[in-house]
């Protein structure tokens, strides 16, 4: 017995080591084993029980003589009874164990896919613990700035109005003549919060009774200045104060003109923060300011003596030629082909010192046309001065002996230049007919217009001679001819340094004109023929940019002369506008949620922390604009909430002081996938994005398109553009993808509705997105950290380019294929909000037009004027060229006509900016180690990309 207990003993301890299923292939075997071993045990105890009874019965016999076998058969049919009891027993039990055996079976099955469902939740459970313990860290950190931040949130400047308590004496100047900013305008009445408030003396009024305006001039300043937000009324809470005095009738009476000046209501006595304004509307115009005293109120006008012009005080103005408000384009030469027939082209007239006249008045000889040239009878030897084209020898001839030594010295110069060239010129020093008045020793214009306007829309460059007199700093020729080249396309060449020129304080001449002294006159063909290609495209497309600008129009020359009183202020403009977001749900609708399962994630990687929605910082550079923002296209005349040309911090600064905002990847110490996805990183604050997704008319596209984007990371919000004639179906369920969605209800079907700077965007960055457009969260995001490296661009996923069509000498939109792009569609693109209001307000309203035509090349719109605004092409990431969509309806790029109005919307919008704006690129983007190896416990940026 204790033998068997140590056997089982030892059985427990060897069964307590074995695993489940070999526990139940032994068991098996046992229970198989067990009874035939009992059975053939038996049948050998039945045998010998038959052999003793045998022998038994033989001795029986020996002593009885008689056998004895009357109970043997019973007992053998007992036994084998008890035997087959014993088999259908065991049987039994064997059936029962092989049914244990099959429930054991399917239990194990059961645990072991619980077991894998645990696995698999540990692993997401795992994934939600990282992404808290991230998202907890950036909580952390954005708890600690707060408390750390030692400046109030900023917002667009809040307004404070000057009084009367805020008179202010300011003693005399030593001579009028002597003002200056500090010396004789009264900064009490301007405060930097004061939004500029600007009182405008109603024409209307009869401010000056004796003085009839002209109409024009009247009509076109009430247009402009009666619409500006910076009018007021209250004359009390004014900066400054806008008086209209030209262009006026001829002045009789300078005293009498002078003492309606004193007489204004708001003069003070000194005419302190006030603004004379003569605008010239024709090429006659003449300086009304002289010999009057007008105190400490600025000049704006044309025309300047170096005596009355006042540097940093007073303003010189361009002409006021052109309509009163509206866009341009259409008025303006396209900025290629650069070199045009003529070099250097000049029309003019010299106006002698005295009383006599022009020198062409004294000239002796008849004027005539010989070989479609003209020229005067004369001394031909020694005053031939110009030519048309050197090849047939036109020449022009006047007489130089009247010219002051200064100007004979140019004309002969450039008699010598051109005949020792190939070059053309068109040099023109008499007029055919009786040239504009001007003071004296000025080249007066030449009548008729036209025929200067052809030359210079001919001529790579136009000469602007200034006076010899060197007191005259601006006449209104001088002003008239700068207008004329950069309106008709022609590189503005000054020789003259001491002029002044429109608008200085704001716009740098250098950047869009040659300016020489008249030293140089000599060295002026060798520099402007050493101009290359690119830097003259530079030189007319900045001209081009002034004109359009500042100087075309009188809403533009006004709001310019506005621009330069706020920038000598330091006040920065108004802020734009955002456009009202109407919800398409009315107060009495709520939208119903879905109640069907989230979409699975097609990626289990971390991309990101979970953050709550927060918005981008606004108006953080309101009074540290500089005049840069004059030489780009763009709007130098709102305040925006933000850019994206703002300047970047030194690396290290993000560590020793000005840190708040910044996530750097690993803390500052780097790190490969893990770190990476658990910090923005970059070279700015963290932020999010917003996303604006265009629908029409297929709901349940859309509702999967908003499903996918549920768990994205850095989305700020989602903004939908309901196209659609129509509501949202009654009941149509929207997905609850953890941050706001936003239905806005626009007006019309308009794919310009797609870039309105709505007020609901609360982001710099914005992803702009078809419905159909299907893109992983992977994608998503990678283009999001490629947009923050190059915000001022757009960086997305479709790339197309622009084809140059050799036979019709014109610009094919291409989807093909191509090693080269120069677009990327914005159905899947980011883009900067600064770009939706330049798109809505300020890109020429001719282009938003045709898309409305076409209800087409919206895109293609955002894209010519973002190369336009940079001048630099936009950046692709990822492999991405097209978007499937199973199931979608019929979209209608798939149409014929599609392309061909994507055709003609390149060519007019080629024109309507007077160039192709854009740029062509080579390369896509992926992420830092795309297809590169790494070691076994790093990790990609990225997984796919």
């Amino acid at each position: 017995m204790a033998s068997y207990e140590n056997i089982s003993s030892r059985g427990r301890g060897w069964l307590n080591r074995i695993k489940l299923w070999k526990l139940i292939i032994i068991l098996s075997i046992i229970l198989i084993t067990v009874p035939l071993v009992a059975h053939y045990y038996l049948s050998s105890i039945g045998d010998e029980g038959q052999l003793g009874q045998g022998r038994r019965s033989r001795s029986t016999m020996n002593h009885n003589e008689e056998p004895n076998c009357c109970g043997q058969p019973s007992s053998l049919r007992s036994q084998i009874e008890e035997l087959k009891r014993i088999k259908a027993s065991v049987n039994k039990e064997l059936v029962e164990m092989e049914s244990r055996q099959q429930k054991l079976r399917v239990e194990i099955q059961g645990y072991n896919t619980h077991i894998e469902k645990l696995k698999n939740q540990y692993e997401t459970t795992n994934k939600d613990l990282e992404k808290l313990k991230v998202s907890i860290e950036q909580a952390r950190i954005a708890m600690a700035e707060a408390a750390e931040r030692n400046m109030p949130e900023i917002h667009a400047p809040l307004r404070i109005l000057p009084s009367a308590d805020d008179e202010v004496y300011i003693s005399p100047p030593f001579l009028p003549h002597s003002c200056s900013m500090h010396s004789c305008f009264d900064y009490s009445r301007c405060a930097l919060s004061s939004q500029f408030p600007v009182y405008f003396y109603n024409p209307d009024n009869k401010d000056f009774p004796s003085i009839e305006l002209n109409s024009l001039v009247k009509e076109a300043v009430k247009s402009v200045l009666g619409g500006t937000p910076y009018r007021t009324h209250d004359a009390t809470a004014a900066c400054v104060f806008i008086v209209l005095v030209g262009e006026s009738n001829v002045l009789n009476n300078k005293a009498a003109f002078q003492e309606q000046l004193y007489n204004l209501p708001h003069w003070k006595g000194d005419g302190r923060n006030h603004i004379l304004l003569n605008l010239a509307m024709t090429n006659t115009h003449r300086d009304i300011f002289q010999g009057v005293n007008t105190g400490r109120a600025m000049l704006a006008q044309s025309s300047f003596t170096a005596n009355q012009f006042r540097p940093g005080f007073d303003i010189v103005l361009p002409p006021n030629f052109g309509r009163v408000s509206g866009d341009l384009w259409d008025d303006l030469q396209s900025l290629v082909p650069l070199r045009k027939k003529y070099l250097l082209s000049f029309i003019g007239e010299y106006t002698r010192r005295g009383s006599n006249g022009t020198l062409a008045n004294q000239i002796g000889g008849d004027k005539y046309i010989q070989n479609g040239v003209f020229s005067n009878q004369g001394d031909l030897n020694s005053a031939r001065i110009l030519t048309v084209n050197p090849n047939n020898h036109d020449r022009h001839i006047l007489s130089v002996q009247e010219i002051t030594s200064d100007d004979i010295f140019v004309v002969s110069t450039l008699k010598k230049m051109y005949m020792s060239t190939q070059d053309s010129f068109f040099f023109q020093y008499s007029c055919d007919k009786e040239g504009v008045q001007d003071e004296p020793t000025v080249w007066t214009l030449c009548s008729p217009d036209l025929k200067r306007h052809e030359v210079l829309k001919q001529s790579t460059f136009s000469l602007i001679l200034a006076p010899s007199n060197f007191s005259l700093v601006s006449t209104i020729s001088i002003q008239t001819r700068l207008y004329e080249a950069l309106k008709y396309g022609a590189v503005p060449v000054i020789v003259g340094e001491h002029l002044r020129l429109p608008f200085e304080d704001i716009l740098d001449w250098r950047q869009a004109a040659i300016i020489v002294p008249s030293a140089r006159i000599t060295e002026l063909h060798f520099f402007i023929r050493t101009i290359s290609d690119p830097d003259l495209f530079q030189l007319r497309y900045t001209g081009r940019l002034y004109f359009e600008q500042y100087m075309g129009s009188t809403k533009h020359i006004l709001n310019t002369l506005l621009a330069v009183l706020r920038f000598r202020l330091q006040i920065p403009p108004l802020p734009t506008k955002a456009e009202p977001s109407p919800s398409i749900f009315d107060n009495s609708t709520v939208p119903l949620k879905m109640d069907a399962a989230d979409i699975e994630p097609e990626s289990d990687e971390v991309l990101g922390p979970t953050e709550p929605p927060f918005p981008s910082q606004e108006y953080t550079r309101n009074f540290t604009i500089s005049r840069e923002v004059f030489h780009h296209p763009g709007d130098p005349f709102h305040l925006y909430p933000h850019t994206p040309f703002q300047p970047l911090l030194g690396s290290e600064a993000k560590f020793l002081g000005s840190g708040l905002g910044f996530r750097p990847i690993g803390k500052g110490a780097g790190g490969s996938g893990k770190e990476f996805n658990e910090a923005l990183g970059g070279n700015l604050p963290r932020e999010q994005f917003t996303i604006v997704m265009l629908t029409y008319e297929r709901e349940s596209v859309l509702i999967n398109a908003i499903q996918r984007l549920k768990g994205l990371p850095f989305l700020n919000k989602v903004v939908v553009v309901w196209n659609s004639p129509g509501r949202p179906s009654p009941d149509l369920r929207w997905p609850d993808i953890g941050v706001p969605v936003h239905v806005v209800k626009t007006s019309k079907n308009s794919l310009n509705n797609r870039f309105l700077p709505y007020d609901v965007i609360e982001t710099e960055a914005v992803l702009s997105i078809d419905d159909d457009a299907h893109l992983r969260h992977d994608e998503i995001v990678f283009g999001f950290r490629v947009w923050r490296e190059a915000r001022e661009r757009v960086v997305g996923f479709p790339g197309r380019f622009h084809a140059w069509d050799v036979e019709h000498t014109g610009w094919h939109y291409n989807s093909n294929y191509s090693c080269e792009l120069s677009m990327v569609l914005t159905g899947a693109a980011f883009i900067h909000k600064y770009y939706l209001y330049l798109y809505s307000y300020v890109m020429p309203q001719a282009i938003r037009d045709k898309v409305d035509e076409y209800l087409n090349c919206e895109d293609i719109a955002m894209n010519f004027l973002v190369s336009h605004i940079t001048r630099q092409p936009p950046i692709k990431v990822t492999s991405r060229w097209t978007f499937r969509c199973p199931g979608c309806p019929q979209a209608l790029s798939v149409d014929d006509s599609h392309f061909q109005e994507r055709h003609k919307c390149i060519n007019f919008f080629a024109k309507v900016y007077g160039y192709m704006p854009l740029l062509y690129t080579q390369f896509r983007v992926d992420s830092v180690l795309f297809k590169t190896r790494i070691s076994h416990d790093k990790q990609k940026c990225f997984r796919f990309i």
